[in-house]
């Protein structure tokens, strides 16, 4: 499901890979394991640097340019037990150490998703640690068949796959239908590299940019799912990490097909809390004066989209997307997404008024992403990634039992959370998932009120991690806290852990 932020020795190498790609455990397999023929072109393979502009429309190798980054492609297998067959191209981005006497080496990035891309991480990333910056290779990389690696796109004519399930049976009806199309589309267009598709094949490309890199052990910075795929790593691969801060963190128990089920409270209550900001500036929104009356009006726009999709431009905008617009707006309590937020409302209202609308630019490009065919690559390679780790065949009636009893306490929130998606409808995954039984000393942070990854869910984490530390940002509705919300507190700490790689004593508390 989309997490995305308001706003990641050589012989022994070879030798774990290798137990990875056959599907066995690390800890017999390191031991036992030999290494499929061919793997080692991959470990050694030479890195080319380039600059990152790939044409006059390239914002983001643009960017990275001008802040002297540069940009390579590595080559992995596409199937890990077969080395010597089909390959792809993983994307990197490096901005290089500038303080090569106090090095500490490669810092990994990965900015969440599943899906989503990480390449021009260095730049923002970079910006947050500041002076500690000096210290690293920061590393941004496109994980497999997401933004510049191989992507995958089975030509879907919507975006995202995580919709609502609308406001009665028909509706879900037609989720059911909508997501067996997306499943059937994505298995007519790229059944041959869907198997291949998965967060611990993503992980071994992980292994691989590392000996590319000529590092014994990275650092990694991992957002939302990128907490995931960063836990995997290490179960992966022991002792191939050095400093690791996993920021909005998933417990890999509730890592499901329904990953967004967990949050439906956390959900609720910040809708609830944003309709008061709204309702306190009435004046400049006009949505109602108490929270009441601001859900009032967002209930009715939800029912007039039920009876007939909305005009918003050249979008139309049904009940299955509707709430999708506030979920993407609720993954921050600051005062910028709220009142965008606030601003879409006001449109979407005029437009289940009747009138004609045009959106604004956000607005526009939230709808271009979420319902046409412009969001079908990340879609396609959201839905693949999460599908290709945990899909099952749940049976259709369950996910419309778990609605109805979710609707009652949470009307918003639980037709989106506990909906069907394309993984009902999958091929089952070609590995089990990784289970996550290690102790790693790593930063946690997440903030009490994450309406993604929930609070409770870090918790959890910490417990099993005795040796890491978990920082908490008390009392904010945030998803993605290191540089993205401006506490300093919590800023502070992962910075102060960067630098010297010790982390803090305790458990930090930051309020916000």
């Amino acid at each position: 499901m989309q997490m995305t932020r308001s706003g990641q020795a050589a012989v022994a190498g070879v030798v774990m890979l290798a137990a990875v790609a056959a599907g066995t455990s690390p800890v017999t397999a390191s031991v036992a394991a030999k290494e499929p023929s061919g793997l080692a072109q991959y470990l050694d393979q030479d890195v080319d640097w380039h600059d990152c502009t790939l044409g006059p429309d390239d914002t983001t190798g643009n960017k990275l340019d001008a802040a002297g980054a540069q940009c390579a492609d590595l080559t992995v297998p596409l199937d890990y037990t077969d080395p010597g067959g089909r390959t792809l191209t993983v994307a990197i981005s490096r901005l290089r150490a500038t303080d090569p006497a106090h090095r500490v080496g490669p810092l990994l990035l990965n900015n969440g998703g599943p899906g989503g891309p990480s390449l021009d991480m260095p730049l923002t990333v970079g910006a947050a640690m500041g002076k500690v910056a000096k210290k690293y290779d920061l590393i941004g990389v496109d994980p497999r068949f997401v933004g510049r690696s191989t992507p995958l796109d089975c030509g879907w004519d919507v975006g995202s796959t995580v919709f609502s399930a609308g406001e009665g049976r028909a509706g879900f009806k037609h989720s059911v239908a909508r997501q067996r199309d997306l499943a059937e589309r994505c298995r007519e267009t790229n059944a041959d590299v869907l198997p291949h598709v998965s967060t611990r094949n993503t992980a071994r490309d992980m292994d691989v940019v590392r000996a590319a890199l000529g590092a014994q052990r990275i650092s990694y910075l991992g957002y939302s799912y990128g907490t995931y795929l960063g836990q995997v790593y290490t179960e992966l691969f022991p002792g191939r990490t050095d400093r690791m801060v996993l920021d909005g963190v998933i417990d890999p128990a509730r890592y499901t097909q329904t990953l967004l089920a967990d949050s439906t409270g956390a959900n609720e209550r910040a809708l609830h809390a944003w309709a008061a900001w709204t309702a306190a500036r009435h004046d400049t929104y006009a949505l109602g004066r108490t929270a009441d009356a601001v859900l009032t009006t967002v209930r009715g726009i939800q029912r007039a989209a039920a009876a007939k999709p909305l005009r918003v431009g050249d979008f139309r905008v049904d009940e299955h997307f509707v709430p999708l617009v506030y979920f993407s707006g609720l993954g921050s309590d600051l005062d910028k997404p709220r009142a965008e937020l606030a601003t879409a409302t006001r449109t979407l209202a005029r437009a289940a008024d009747g009138q004609h609308v045009e959106p604004g630019a956000g607005l526009s490009a939230l709808l271009a992403a979420m319902t046409t065919k412009a969001g079908s690559q990340q879609g396609s390679a959201q839905a693949a990634i999460l599908c290709g780790d945990v899909a099952t065949q749940r049976g259709t009636e369950t996910y419309w039992r778990d609605i109805q009893a979710g609707r009652k306490k949470h009307p918003f929130a639980a037709p989106l959370s506990y909906n069907i998606t394309a993984c009902e409808f999958w091929d089952g995954p070609a590995e089990a998932p990784t289970v996550v039984d290690n102790d790693v000393p790593a930063l946690l942070v997440n903030a009490t009120g994450d309406t993604r990854t929930t609070y409770s869910g870090a918790r959890q984490v910490r417990d099993r991690w005795s040796r890491s530390r978990l920082v908490t940002l008390f009392g904010a509705n945030q998803h993605g806290v290191y540089g993205e919300y401006g506490n300093r507190c919590a800023d502070a700490q992962v910075n102060a852990y960067l630098a010297d790689g010790r982390l803090p004593v305790r458990d930090v508390s930051c309020p916000a």
